[in-house]
């Protein structure tokens, strides 16, 4: 009866039935070792090779146990011998083979009941190290059965139904273990802050704004000076901020401490090149704004504020985005009138080293206004005046990062020209407060950007000087062509229409700015300031 039952499943092929029936005695039955091995073989052979084996095999009638050996004489010349490759021997071993390769297996899994396991093959809490960290033990996983309907036992099915986390508030439950609750805890806390860095140590929050008040805001140029102060004001108001910037000037430790939230994203492109975003609102500060860094590629300046201001205002018109440039105070050239208001008309080379930033924002304005009036686009334009604060780059070759890498280094401070022109210096976070009223605002002419308090280049230089403790000298050299004699604005239009004036003094933005660059130096160890010349953008 085991033979008839059992060895049917597990033999393939006729030929190998000895090994089979010995192989199958020793793990099924331990009471078959004792039988005559030619018995079984002589009932196996009448079993699976069919009539033509009944004929060199017949029936016996003896008892099983009783039986003594039987030798059915075999001729090796018997045609009626049935061959190692036989038409029947490859039958039964590719039925063998089916069986035991694809049925078996499906039968055993439909089949066996694995909610008999042992405890120790469910989902069990992995074991940590001393550290907290989790070992790589391998885990048993708990199959399914009709009833789970792919929940895992240890979780409610009103968990699942009724989930109460989402993408900013993961609120962990109690059943979950205290690596994951940690792990949910710090989640929250970086969805709700910035990560502080070297050059952003302070921790800024951001709050939680529902969908219908919350913007999707681009900054082109976001990691630039300005841009990286920009998007941590938009930032802390809990909006979505996304970042375009190809790096020339811009660098990625501006925003660094921003990179882990849900709400920044940031795309390594260049303007000059479409891209296809969905945004309410455009921040246009991409371009080179030093004269060190702007005259190094004259043409790549021109194509930035031309093509990719077009660009930038062709996604506006198609996502109905309001759409705000950075223009500069540089597009008065070197004015006749002082202070200059936003009706002065400029006085400006148009071949000159400067042209190809100052022509550049000039006709990029003339594109808003056109898109404004044939299509329709919200525009907004802010000319900016010069604007210090920390991140500006260390080797931009202006006048405030020079001064105070000059006096904090102990070297000569160099003056171009004879000091006596004069500068108006604004800090950074005036500006960043006067660009986002005149996004948010009705008024959409340009607007000037600036502070009134009018220095001489050199008595700026003095004033760093004394701040710093330098006992650095003062120089002068060869004037720059072109460079403005004066420059101041006038921001009554800024104080009428948005309702924006500075509220930072000069002397405690150099506060901020110069321990700002302290930092950086010791990171660096020494920094040489660029001259009036181009130059590229050093890391």
């Amino acid at each position: 009866e085991f033979a008839r039952k059992d060895l049917v499943v597990v033999a393939l092929e006729v030929h190998s039935y000895n090994l089979l029936c010995f192989c199958a005695a020793l793990l099924f039955n331990n009471d078959i070792l004792s039988c005559k091995f030619s018995l079984l073989r002589h009932r196996m052979a009448r079993l699976l090779m069919g009539p033509r084996a009944r004929a060199h095999y017949p029936r016996r009638q003896h008892a099983f146990a009783d039986e003594a050996p039987y030798h059915i004489p075999r001729s090796r010349h018997n045609s009626n011998q049935p061959s190692l490759f036989s038409r029947q021997s490859l039958m039964i071993l590719s039925l063998g083979i089916l069986f035991g390769y694809l049925l078996l297996p499906v039968l055993l899994v439909q089949k066996l009941d694995f909610n008999e396991l042992p405890a120790s093959s469910t989902f069990s809490k992995p074991p940590t190290t001393a550290f907290g960290e989790m070992t790589a033990t391998p885990f048993r996983i708990k199959p399914r059965n009709k009833n789970t309907a792919h929940v895992r036992s240890d979780i409610k099915s009103e968990d699942i139904t009724s989930p109460k986390m989402n993408s900013r508030n993961l609120t962990p439950t109690k059943d979950r273990s205290k690596v994951e609750q940690r792990l949910v805890e710090e989640a929250n806390i970086l969805a709700q802050q910035s990560l502080p860095t070297n050059l952003s140590p302070k921790i800024m929050k951001t709050p939680f704004l529902p969908d219908h008040q919350r913007k999707k805001i681009l900054v082109t140029g976001g990691a630039g000076f300005v841009g990286s102060h920009l998007v941590d004001k938009l930032m802390m108001e809990g909006h979505e901020v996304t970042v375009v910037d190809n790096f020339f000037t811009g660098q990625k430790k501006n925003i660094a401490h921003w990179l882990h939230h849900p709400n920044f994203s940031l795309v390594v492109h260049d303007v000059t090149e479409p891209i296809q975003l969905e945004v309410d609102q455009i921040y246009h500060l991409a371009c080179p704004a030093s004269p060190p860094h702007y005259q190094y590629n004259p043409v790549k300046t021109i194509k930035t504020s031309t093509m990719g201001t077009l660009n930038m205002l062709g996604l506006a018109k198609r996502v109905r985005a309001r759409i705000l440039l950075t223009s500069t105070s540089e597009i008065y050239g070197d004015p006749q009138v002082h202070p200059q208001p936003e009706s002065y008309w400029g006085n400006v080379n148009t071949i000159g080293p400067r042209s190809c930033y100052d022509e550049g924002k000039r006709v990029a304005e003339t594109m808003m206004y056109s898109y404004r009036n044939q299509n329709g686009v919200e525009v907004r334009v802010a000319r900016i005046f010069n604007t210090f604060g920390p991140r500006m780059h260390p080797n931009d070759g202006r006048v405030v990062s020079n001064f105070i890498i000059q006096s904090l280094q102990k070297k000569d401070m160099t003056i171009y020209g004879n000091g006596e022109q004069t500068r108006s210096f604004q800090y950074v976070s005036d500006l960043v407060n006067g660009l986002h009223k005149l996004m948010n605002g009705d008024y959409d002419m340009p607007v000037n950007l600036g502070n009134p308090d009018e220095y001489s280049v050199k008595d700026f230089a003095e004033y760093i000087k004394k701040m710093t403790n330098s006992t650095s000298n003062i120089i002068y050299l060869e004037k720059s062509q072109d460079d403005p004699s004066q420059r101041r604005p006038d921001i009554t239009t800024a104080k009428e229409k948005i309702e924006w004036e500075p509220q930072v003094t000069v002397e405690n933005g150099l506060k901020d700015t110069i321990a700002y660059f302290r930092r950086v130096l010791e990171e660096a160890g020494e920094i040489i300031p660029t001259g009036p010349g181009a130059a590229k953008p050093e890391a």
